[in-house]
């Protein structure tokens, strides 16, 4: 890691009340002085205490006011990357951030890498890997359940829970050392205890992983692809269930032509709404490209809303739809306009056609059957992800690969128990051990920290 000065805007571009300017590095406070007039005379922010804000103006190179700007300063180790800091509080707008930026950087000061201020605090200490993870998910909740699940990232909670796990491998490979190195003493190996710790190891990854794939549905959420032919209510339920007038609705066949995609929020579960096109055959050249669009988005849809209309009934278009549709136990039918006192779809069709699936007879214009939906949603999103002995985490795809990696060793030392030399169930243990420090990154490679920071903005 570079040692040098690094600064970057921190916060998001666009109009706002203020724009914060981050530097970081040995000498930061010295540079920015050199920039900076207190509105005090006589102040000096290179004096001034830790953690107090002084107001003054920023200057350029002709020694003439930029903006009116608040510096904060703060001492290693006592800031977020345990270096040197100082924050810019300027006038919020990226003209007057920009220009900020360029004059700090004409100090010497470099612009920063991608993630590079949290990289800093991780290789300084500060955090560790897991925790590092949980910056940007932080940064990128949709929902309070997913901020609070990264925050507990962030407080360490999947750090404390791999040291329980690596607490049980160390005892089981001190167990191994003591009879290599001390048989006549210690006797023989206890093989059930060492089965003992090596199973709770194996499976402590299994509950952290499936706990992981359920947190991470409320980190990421899912797809929902709303089908039908044109006409059935797409748009309305689209709507009905955004609160808003968000697609056109009309009596007009084909209205929708393009996929229409908004975010609500259900349970705590962010879900990707997709409104899309009505799937018919027609000579339209734009139409048809919508409806390829929809094809694609059901198709790549964790799950499907598939709409019938009971008054106009299940035509052969509706069926050639349906089928369409792979994996078909991820459909939710809707079958709209139930309010309606003629239905021309009776029981046995749905029984017929939609065996074992969850049907909701619904009018979306009088908004009957909406909060069943997003019931369904939210039992079907959860369906196979327990909350093992409710663990709360979310886990990164780095995280979870490094995980099996470790699982598969253990899995090898426990099969291989009692028919090969102890040296060698050594060996996989220890394996084991390595992957499960690379969790909170005490035996992290450089490529392997690349790859944590790569997704991270300049300025965090």
């Amino acid at each position: 890691m570079r040692d040098d000065v690094i600064g970057a805007i921190s916060t998001p571009p666009g109009e706002g009340g203020i724009a914060i300017v981050r530097i970081s590095g040995e000498g930061c406070i010295e540079k920015v002085s050199q920039i900076f007039q207190a509105r005090v005379s006589g102040k000096d922010i290179q004096v001034q205490r830790p953690f107090s804000l002084t107001l003054g103006w920023l200057k350029d190179e002709k020694n003439e006011i930029l903006d009116e700007v608040l510096v904060a300063k703060m001492n290693a180790p006592r800031s977020y990357t345990g270096e040197e800091m100082v924050e810019i509080n300027c006038h919020g707008g990226s003209i007057t951030a920009r220009r900020c930026l360029q004059r700090v950087l004409s100090t010497g000061v470099r612009l920063a890498d991608p993630g590079e201020f949290t990289r800093r605090a991780f290789m300084n200490g500060k955090m560790d890997a897991a925790q590092a993870e949980a910056v940007i998910d932080i940064i990128r909740a949709k929902t309070d359940r997913g901020l609070k699940l990264a925050m507990k990232q962030l407080e360490g909670k999947n750090s404390e829970y791999v040291k329980q796990l690596e607490d049980c491998l160390i005892e089981a490979n001190m167990l191994l050392e003591a009879n290599l190195d001390f048989s006549e003493d210690v006797g023989e190996l206890d093989y059930d205890q060492l089965r003992r710790l090596l199973i709770n190891t194996r499976d402590g990854i299994d509950n952290m992983i499936r706990a992981g794939e359920l947190g991470n549905i409320y980190k990421d959420g899912i797809s929902v692809a709303i089908c039908g032919k044109p006409n059935v209510g797409k748009s309305s339920l689209l709507n009905a269930l955004l609160r808003k007038e968000r697609a056109i609705v009309t009596d007009i066949p084909g209205t929708t032509r393009d996929l229409i995609e908004e975010y609500i929020n259900i349970n705590g579960i962010p879900v990707k709404l997709i409104d899309t096109a009505g799937i018919r055959e027609t000579s339209d050249i734009v139409e048809q490209i919508g409806i390829s669009k929809a094809q694609q988005a059901v198709k790549e849809a964790e799950l499907v809303v598939f709409l019938l209309d009971i008054e106009a009934g299940m035509t052969e278009e509706d069926k050639a739809i349906y089928d369409y549709i792979e994996n078909k136990e991820r459909v939710i039918v809707l079958v709209n306009k139930d309010d309606l006192m003629e239905k021309n779809i009776s029981e046995e069709e749905i029984e017929q056609n939609f065996t074992e699936l969850r049907v909701i007879r619904a009018s979306i214009k009088e908004e009957i059957g909406i909060q069943e939906l997003e019931d369904i949603i939210e039992e079907m999103v959860g369906v196979g992800l327990i909350d093992s002995d409710n663990l709360e985490f979310t886990v990164s795809l780095r995280q979870k690969e490094t995980l099996l990696a470790g699982r598969e060793y253990i899995q090898e030392a426990i099969e291989a128990m009692e028919e090969v030399p102890l040296d060698c169930l050594g060996v996989d243990i220890q394996n084991g051990l390595a992957r499960l420090g690379e969790i909170t990154g005490r035996n992290l490679k450089e490529e392997s920290i690349d790859r944590i920071f790569r997704e991270f903005c300049i300025g965090k």
